[in-house]
């Protein structure tokens, strides 16, 4: 899956680097949208999504899918 700035995402599954707050938000409401990249350890790329309370936390591509 490409995914894309500006693209509305669903948070498929979380890691346990997420603090607990955003952990509660999304279990009430999974979606966001992509508002940038993160370079992750050398080896792959982050996105940065925006929930729809504001809050915002990147995710691994694994953890996202196309909503």
């Amino acid at each position: 899956m490409a995914i894309e700035i500006g693209q509305r995402v669903k948070v498929c599954r979380i890691r346990d680097r997420i603090p607990g707050n955003i952990v509660n938000e999304l279990k009430q409401n999974p979606f966001g949208t992509v508002k940038g990249f993160k370079m992750v350890d050398g080896s792959g790329i982050g996105f940065v999504v925006q929930l729809e309370n504001s809050l915002s936390t990147w995710f691994f591509e694994d953890e996202l899918e196309s909503a």
